[in-house]
């Protein structure tokens, strides 16, 4: 059973996109109508853009989006994917592939998504670290023993978890699980604290754009970050999706659980194509992946 996974902030490189552009009459069509609906030419700062550009969280959602929603479109009937799941904004890419969401609604929503983050993340700074070489239990402990906000953000692979929250509980974070013998600890260079009680103001001003748009059921079950379990229902999606603004992101669990469910290889849909299967390899070195 073939697994499709999505990647999410993180995977924008310079350039994306360009080499899809020149070379499909569908990719540029794509492109140009998602010039139209953002009122602006994503398309001309994913090719030509710098990578400070890149990083700005408006542009960089709806350009991963775009990276791996038209890489899917371009494969087409050779993407057969009898599973799919996305890395937090990755989800939104998955659903469009897998039939939940139309392409307009999917930018659309990932375009407000951003925004939203974006505000949050202004008016209550934060930040993210990725902490390695140690137990999850460990690092949820100790984040609990802070009094600061800090939390558990992405549990990307077993021994690497990502936690978000505020400045200061970052940085008391960080020096307790270096005492406790973290092999890395060290803050990322993000936005702000995605996946926190931070990004609640985000959460309530995406929840009623997404209630109310229509989604559909997928073609094939989605795994969903907020409980790493398949999901075909419309409304179950929908709520999911909602919570994940400030839930962690259940990636180990859910590439867990696809294996669980019969998935026999993994393939990375946009992005570099590595970021994924690298976790992939983390919990079976034998699995078969490979980059569409």
């Amino acid at each position: 059973m073939k697994a499709y996974v999505f990647p999410g902030q993180a995977a924008q490189f310079v350039g994306m996109g360009q080499d899809m552009y020149e070379s499909s009459a569908l990719a540029r069509e794509l492109f140009e109508q998602a010039n139209e609906i953002l009122g602006f030419s994503i398309s001309d700062i994913m090719f030509t853009g710098s990578e400070e550009d890149l990083k700005e969280t408006r542009v960089t959602q709806p350009s991963v989006f775009l990276h791996s929603v038209i890489r899917a479109r371009m494969a087409g009937d050779a993407f057969q994917p009898d599973m799919v799941a996305g890395h937090s904004l990755g989800e939104f890419s998955a659903l469009v592939a897998s039939g939940a969401l139309d392409f307009t609604s999917g930018l659309q929503l990932v375009y407000k998504r951003a925004l939203a983050m974006q505000e949050a993340c202004e008016n209550v700074p934060g930040t993210m670290a990725a902490i390695v070489g140690l137990e999850d239990a460990i690092t949820e402990a100790i984040c609990e023993e802070i009094e600061a906000v800090v939390v558990p953000a992405n549990y990307n692979c077993p021994g690497q978890l990502v936690i978000s929250g505020s400045i200061l509980g970052i940085e008391q974070a960080i020096a307790k699980l270096t005492d406790a013998g973290a092999k890395r600890a060290i803050q990322i260079a993000v936005g702000g604290a995605f996946h926190s009680p931070l990004m609640k103001p985000a959460e309530d001003e995406l929840a009623a754009a997404i209630r109310d748009t229509t989604f559909h059921q997928p073609g094939c079950p989605i795994y969903q970050n907020v409980d790493a379990k398949p999901h075909r229902k419309a409304e179950e999606i929908k709520e999911n999706l909602i919570k994940q603004l400030t839930a962690p992101v259940r990636w180990t669990a859910i590439m867990e659980q696809m294996i669980s469910d019969g998935a026999t290889e993994f393939i990375e849909v946009g992005g570099t194509g590595k970021m994924l299967t690298s976790f992939v390899k983390r919990i079976d070195r034998n699995m078969p992946t490979e980059a569409l």
